[in-house]
């Protein structure tokens, strides 16, 4: 078995112990991790293919990014100045006109950006499907296996048009059947639940303002019984909490209980206005929480409980959101990010430490993701998912602690990325595919989608 050895670099194992070497080794025997630990590696290694010095740098688990919307790498920038609400009303009638095309070249910049800052499990929430516009989910799956990312699909979908209440165009949403039709399919199609696995299948009606209650309660009952996860919106903004009280007569978290949707096998991104009960039913039923700090902002949702969700042993991960809500696109941004807005709330220089920020982006998001026993953290037996971080360079190398120059200090280069024990970036480029035909099409696809669009 071929092994791959890094040695003489800082070490963040982010296992249950947090353990830390300030200088250390890895190796990597297949798609494994063999062994970690201080010092350099033992020199009578056979079958080492590659000996990599990793002097000023540091090697953490690979990020696993929780929640994300790749279509909406096509749209950045628009409706820059808007809530939640009145954001989604002015961008629906543009994602309801996006094609096969288009999606696949917003999966592929989406994951290219997310890849190159470290990223090695990605997630993406699609639930917008025009009628006659191609195998969208198979796009994404496409593109994921081309850039070599560990990638779980969550196969979303609305059947709660605006004729019905709800905030999408009538033309922009499915049938109840026909969604549950598809997403089943979806599962028998691509699903692998092996502990190799590189893609997976979660089931995901995208929020409380786009889905029937019949289409919540089929979905829980389908994954339940397809064994897969379940994810949706949950609790993003005083908006959402309005609605659901005229709707349903009670919050986000009672509804989402009511229709099967808390558990183990479940989690919400945002989770931003939660009381303590909403927390003690998380924390009760073991459901997860994508903590998404950079969108909150930009729509000026608020900042969530993520100290308290923490403390109450509430699963919480890490995610970039759709790149029209978070142009940046990246999930090592969102290090910093979580870890200086949860600071501005009420637990203040007490909310996060910058290695539960790191926490949050590597084995945080593993458990939100039920993989925790596969990736998420540097440990024999686990997957080699693994990023080795440039900190010798004019951004940190004034910075001793090796952690916090990654959390605190400017975005750091990635010197060498492995997903499944294979390198994907390399020197801060990508090894699996051309970045700027990447960049090319992408932008091709976001003119015809601005002129079809516009074309009304």
């Amino acid at each position: 078995m071929n092994r791959i050895v890094i040695e003489n670099c800082a070490v963040a194992t982010v296992d249950a112990a947090d353990t830390e070497y300030a200088s250390g080794h890895l190796v990597v025997a297949g798609n494994r991790i063999e062994s970690v630990g201080a010092g350099p590696a033992p020199r009578d290694l056979p079958d080492v293919v590659r000996r990599i010095d990793g002097t000023g740098h540091l090697a953490t688990p690979g990020l696993v990014n929780t929640h994300h919307h790749f279509y909406q790498w096509l749209t950045r920038g628009l409706a820059q100045d808007c809530n939640l609400f009145d954001w989604l009303v002015a961008l629906y009638p543009t994602w309801a006109r996006i094609d096969e095309e288009m999606v696949h070249a917003a999966a592929r910049g989406s994951l290219a950006m997310m890849a190159r800052g470290g990223v090695t499990t990605a997630m993406d929430h699609h639930y917008v499907f025009p009628r006659g516009t191609g195998d969208l989910l198979g796009a994404e799956i496409r593109a994921a296996r081309e850039l070599g990312v560990r990638f779980t699909a969550a196969r979303g979908s609305m059947d709660r048009g605006a004729s019905d209440g709800g905030l999408p165009p009538d033309f922009a949403v499915e049938s109840t059947e026909g969604a549950l039709t598809a997403t089943e399919e979806a599962i028998d199609t691509h699903h692998d639940g092996g502990f190799d696995s590189m893609l997976q299948i979660a089931v995901a009606p995208c929020s409380p303002f786009s889905v029937s209650t019949e289409l919540l309660r089929e979905g829980a009952a389908l994954a339940r019984r397809k064994g897969v996860r379940l994810h949706t919106h949950g609790s993003e903004t005083v908006e959402e909490e309005k609605f659901c009280h005229e709707l349903f007569g009670m919050g986000p978290t009672d509804y989402f209980e009511s229709t099967g949707w808390l558990g183990e096998d479940v989690w919400m991104a945002h989770c931003v206005h939660m009381n303590d009960a909403d927390i003690a039913a998380f924390a009760r039923t073991g459901t997860g929480v994508a903590h998404c700090p950079s969108s909150n902002a930009r729509l000026a949702a608020g900042i969530a409980r993520v100290p308290d969700l923490l403390a109450a042993r509430v699963p919480v991960g890490l995610g970039v959101d759709g790149t029209a809500s978070n142009e940046s696109g990246e999930l090592h941004t969102e290090l910093r990010n979580a870890l200086l807005v949860n600071r501005l709330g009420s637990h203040r220089e007490k909310a996060l430490t910058v290695r539960q920020a790191l926490r949050l982006g590597t084995h945080g998001g593993a458990r939100v993701l039920g993989r925790q026993d596969q990736i998420g953290s540097l440990e024999p037996g686990k997957l080699a998912d693994l990023v080795l971080w440039k900190l010798d360079g004019i951004g940190h190398s004034t910075i001793a602690d090796p952690v916090a120059a990654l959390v605190l200090g400017a975005a750091a280069p990635v010197t060498l990325s492995l997903v499944n024990g294979e390198p994907v970036v390399a020197d801060g480029r990508l090894l699996t595919v051309d970045e700027d035909e990447i960049a090319r099409t992408a932008r091709d696809e976001a003119h015809r989608l601005a002129r079809i669009a516009a074309d009304g």
